[in-house]
């Protein structure tokens, strides 16, 4: 069976894609490399080629954008890889099931997003660099599909209960790296405290500072102490 494909190009947001659809998978490629901003980590078009790209050892991904509807398996099983070996990665769905099930199950297994296959590649992109920038990009009958469960069940929607619970907006590795610079430790030094790389520091910064909505240490430990989360 082939490897995944290795796919060399400089860039900020590293991404893996999970894709069995050659016309999908080619669309959404071609619109990441056309950008100045995104490379290609790996393309792989089965899960046993995604999990031996996930537990290979190689460079994390910041994005992992999969499809759930694998020929040898379900793609949640890479998600859920994904949220192990990659806790810096953002995972975003993008598929043809839109029903309850895969949905919760995805989100359950590690996933921030969920896109209908009816988005356009070029969405795709922008929808990307919306999660790597701590967004929840949900396709609109998804985020309605999800809210009614809310709805149903007599559960406050996901907005109204970060709201009021505003300590649990940021995981508990986002709110240990906030602890650390708070404390002044550096990039570097939060890296190797956490055994981590830097590039993984740096993820969870972006996404602590864009849950805050602020733009700085400053800002962000200011705002953090604000709503008791250090």
């Amino acid at each position: 069976m082939p490897e995944a494909i290795a796919i060399d190009k400089p860039a900020s947001i590293q991404i893996a894609l999970v894709e069995d659809d050659p016309r999908f998978q080619a669309a959404v490629a071609s619109a990441i490399r056309q950008t100045d901003d995104m490379q290609l980590l790996w393309v792989a078009d089965t899960l046993a080629q995604a999990l031996r790209s996930l537990n290979g050892g190689g460079p994390a991904a910041d994005v992992l954008l999969v499809d759930l509807g694998l020929p040898d398996g379900s793609g949640i099983e890479a998600i859920a890889t994904a949220a192990r070996r990659w806790p810096g990665c953002a995972v975003m769905v993008s598929t043809a099931f839109g029903d309850e099930a895969h949905v919760l199950q995805s989100i359950e297994a590690g996933a921030s997003g969920y896109l209908l296959k009816d988005s356009m590649p070029e969405r795709i992109v922008g929808e990307i660099r919306s999660l790597h920038a701590g967004g929840s990009p949900i396709s609109p009958l998804i985020a309605r599909q999800v809210l009614m469960r809310f709805k149903q069940a007599g559960v406050p929607a996901p907005e109204a209960a970060a709201q009021a619970d505003a300590p649990a907006m940021l995981s508990a590795r986002e709110r240990e790296v906030l602890q650390y610079i708070t404390k002044g430790f550096t990039a570097e030094e939060i890296a190797r405290a956490l055994d981590v790389s830097h590039h993984t520091v740096l993820t969870f910064v972006r996404r602590t500072y864009a849950k805050l909505k602020v733009r700085s240490k400053a800002e962000a430990i200011y705002e953090a102490r604000a709503r008791g989360l250090i």
